[in-house]
């Protein structure tokens, strides 16, 4: 048995012990050695999906590069950025806003639709940026179940426009539900609705689907189509949650106003990591790859229990545990592993983000000594 020491037991879970509780750990941590794979030394996050690779060595150069100009305003490289995803999106450059995060795309939107005093349509759950930052400014925020397999219910979004209806948001994949809404359905939608209103389609995780059925909505904004706006972020895929790098996609028309009620500026680190990174396609695929991977083990445990679980293209993931998933989340942090928080009405469900396969062979080993019995025993 490998011998466990005192670094390990310091520093799992990332909290200060009390002698008292010496012991137990102690316990824990032989334990897991026994099963073959040792608690890692720091908390692992799969609660925030984020990309546990990133920033890529090509980003992390241009970082560095750029920390001599962190007295100076501005964002250094920011016009060349936005040239770079125009053209790697196929879109006139002032179809492009550059933003601190898409989140600052989502909350600007949100803004623009609460002007009017109207109402905001949107699947629920889906990512809650845009439309909890509309509901605070004065939008009615309509609410739209997603369908028994968890997609979106187009259909259902579609008969609940009312007349004072001003925007429907879909975020594609959707968020805490990895699920996809097809290119060939969801452009008819999407040109249906933006006849009379916005639609806002948040696509953050597009770069890891590989479904050839799944397409993104900027070839609308390329062909001219006025009522559209696409959020697309750096946080992803290329690993720069921290240095807040996202775009807006729209006519320039709602791009100037993109502009005029953003309140960042960007900054030079992310501006010239992002520039580096949207370059880097070596690490694009190879994050891909490993994610793959992680979700495979994952996926094989869902088999294993039985559960229902969501198909992903994403980088995470979600599955129904049948327990309340405060009592999941809880139990797993005290085994240093952060889950997602709870996603009314799905209080049995759980969203967890890839990390290292190496990590998540430990987040299934940890989760089945946890709760495998309860779960099998529950389904017997």
């Amino acid at each position: 048995m490998t011998n466990v020491s005192r670094r390990q037991l310091l520093l799992g879970g990332g909290a200060i012990l009390g002698a008292s509780m010496m012991p137990t750990l102690v316990r824990q941590a032989v334990a897991q050695e026994a099963e073959g794979i040792a608690r890692p030394g720091h908390v692992i996050r799969a609660g925030t999906n984020e990309n546990p690779y990133g920033p890529s060595r090509v980003a992390l150069q241009a970082i560095a590069d750029s920390i001599k100009l962190s007295n100076k305003y501005g964002g250094g490289q920011r016009r060349e950025l936005v040239q770079l995803v125009a053209d790697i999106n196929g879109v006139p450059v002032d179809h492009v806003s550059l933003a601190t995060g898409s989140g600052e795309i989502l909350k600007t939107g949100g803004l623009i639709a609460s002007w009017d005093n109207g109402s905001i349509v949107c699947a629920d759950p889906t990512y809650h940026d845009l439309v909890r930052y509309a509901g605070r400014v004065g939008s009615n925020i309509i609410r739209v179940p997603v369908k028994h397999d968890m997609h979106c219910d187009l259909d259902a979004m579609a008969s609940a426009i009312r007349d004072d209806t001003v925007m429907v948001y879909l975020v594609n994949p959707n968020n805490p539900t990895p699920t996809l809404m097809l290119y060939d359905e969801l452009r008819g939608f999407v040109l249906e609705m933006a006849k009379d209103r916005m639609v806002f389609i948040d696509e953050a995780y597009f770069e890891y689907v590989e479904n050839p059925a799944y397409g993104s909505m900027i070839d609308l904004v390329a062909e001219g189509h006025k009522n559209i706006i696409i959020s697309r972020t750096a946080s992803k895929i290329h690993g720069l949650a921290g240095l807040r790098v996202g775009f807006g996609f729209a006519h320039p028309e709602h791009v100037q106003k993109l502009n005029e009620l953003k309140t960042g500026a960007g900054n030079h680190l992310g501006v010239a990591a992002a520039y580096a990174s949207y370059q880097d396609m070596d690490f694009q695929n190879y994050t891909r790859r490993k994610n793959k991977e992680s979700m495979a083990i994952v996926e094989d445990m869902f088999d294993d229990l039985g559960v229902r679980y969501v198909k992903s293209e994403t980088n995470f993931t979600f599955f129904e545990t049948g327990i309340p998933v405060q009592e999941v989340n809880a139990a797993l942090l005290e085994h240093g592993i952060m889950s997602g928080r709870p996603f009314p009405p799905f209080e049995t469900w759980s969203r967890i983000s890839m990390q290292t396969p190496e990590e998540m062979r430990y987040y299934v080993q940890t989760f089945k000594q946890l709760f495998g019995n309860r779960i099998m025993d529950a389904a017997a």
